[in-house]
């Protein structure tokens, strides 16, 4: 499936590294942007060498799965920064692209003398997206940090977890993964539609921390109106009961686990959520069949919502004992025709394997690494009609492109580009 795409001929320039800004490049990339990512062999991003990485393998930096996932389709071009020439190179590349993407901190940005007012005399039509944790100005401007840092700071690890824990987290770096990215993209797209307009370039700035903390409109409410402060409550709701995840019956493991787990089962669990008397009812009554009703099911504590609600502990229990002898999958299924709100806990083994919908729908892309072979990807994050994104390759061998790029993008002849890789810029 190779046709138009609605970025086709916009080139980017991916400063960025980690997730938050490569996520974005490589979201432009799917959708036909040509993006250039701009490593250093004096400072390697930190996932090239992270897990996971093929069984048996190891002593290259084209290996990490995780690295792998966020950079798909990208060019890599290898720039030393801190060398004498490579400033020179840096804006030749800003001078040939539509969009400049950071997510360096305004310190690293002034050293290279990257900021968007510089980069606008080389470029007055740059679209130019900085995404630093806490943005260009402000006393915290500098501080540094990453999504496992950006949770705490920006309120979402206080609201997540069990009361009688520490703050836990969201238990992955959420904000690099989907709001960063997805909101840097969002301006890119409106910035390049307000220069085809006007001819204009202009900055972009998003403040990591300002965009997660759109995320916590309810929380920030509750005290503004109510001085109340929302704190960590498990997976209870404040207005859904039962409202949680429940222990299902245990299932064989298709693949063997990792060293140290038990090769043989894994843990199954189901997340209920229950809105109403309605959707009660209906549970009620997927729980009377199959030769007996569950205690909850005629337990009058839980007839009404505020009943439930009282005794929402008892009720998880009992629930909990129900569940514990049921197949999470099929119990899902029973759920969701019955109209109860159901899913089945999945894990990776299930999404990549078992997941008939997201295969149906072709989500997941298998491409051909070099050094990986065959792996999986994930696929464009929306699906247009007319103008479908699309993986066209793997992610790029680590500096893989940088004579291309040099000479075919830059127009540096042959001899330069061995001047520059002399000089220290190029590598």
């Amino acid at each position: 499936m190779t046709g138009p795409r609605p970025l086709d001929r916009i080139r980017v320039v991916d400063f960025s590294w980690f997730g938050a800004g490569p996520i974005a490049g490589r979201t432009l990339a799917d959708f036909g942007a040509e993006v250039i990512r701009v490593e250093s062999e004096a400072r390697i991003d930190s996932l090239r060498i992270g897990q996971p990485i093929p069984p048996g393998k190891s002593d290259s930096y084209n290996l990490s799965g995780y690295f792998n996932n966020f950079n798909a389709g990208k060019l890599s071009f290898l720039l030393n920064m801190n060398a004498e020439r490579a400033q020179e190179v840096a804006y030749r590349i800003v001078e040939r692209c539509d969009v400049f993407l950071t997510n360096h901190t305004p310190r690293v940005l002034a050293k290279w003398d990257m900021g968007y007012e510089k980069l606008r005399e080389i470029n007055p039509q740059i679209v130019a997206a900085y995404q630093p944790m806490q943005g260009v100005e402000g006393p915290h401007r500098d501080f540094l940090g990453f999504g496992a840092v950006l949770t705490p700071i920006s309120g979402l690890s206080h609201l997540s977890g069990n009361p009688e824990h520490p703050p836990f987290g969201v238990g992955t770096n959420y904000p690099d993964y989907a709001l960063n990215p997805g909101h840097t993209v969002v301006a890119i797209v409106a910035a390049l539609r307000h220069r085809e307009r006007t001819g204009q370039g202009q900055m972009i700035e998003l403040a990591q921390i300002e965009s997660v903390a759109s995320t916590l409109g309810p929380a920030l409410l509750d005290y503004s109106v109510n001085g109340r402060v929302q704190t960590r409550d498990g997976n209870r709701s404040s207005w859904m009961t039962p409202h949680g995840v429940y222990r299902c019956r245990d299932e064989a493991r298709s693949h063997p686990s990792e060293p140290g787990q038990n090769a043989e089962v894994r843990e199954r669990w189901i997340a209920i959520a229950v809105g109403g008397d309605a959707v009660w009812s209906a549970l009620c009554a997927t729980a009377s069949g199959g030769g007996g009703a569950a205690s909850f099911v005629d337990d009058v504590r839980f007839a009404t919502i505020l009943g439930r609600r009282r005794d929402e502990a008892a009720l998880d229990a009992a629930l909990g004992e129900w569940t514990a002898s049921q197949s999470a999958s099929d119990l899902e299924a029973t759920l969701q025709a019955a109209g109860v709100p159901a899913a089945l806990v999945r894990d990776a083994e299930d999404m990549l394997d078992h997941d008939a919908h997201l295969a149906e729908r072709d989500y997941y892309a298998y491409l051909d690494h070099p050094e990986t072979g065959r792996s999986a990807y994930d696929g464009p994050v929306v699906v247009l009609s007319e103008t479908p994104g699309e993986l066209t390759a793997p992610a790029p061998l680590f500096g893989e492109h940088t004579f291309q790029v040099a000479t075919e993008i830059l127009g540096y002849s042959e001899e330069e580009v061995g001047e520059l890789v002399a000089s220290g810029a190029l590598t």
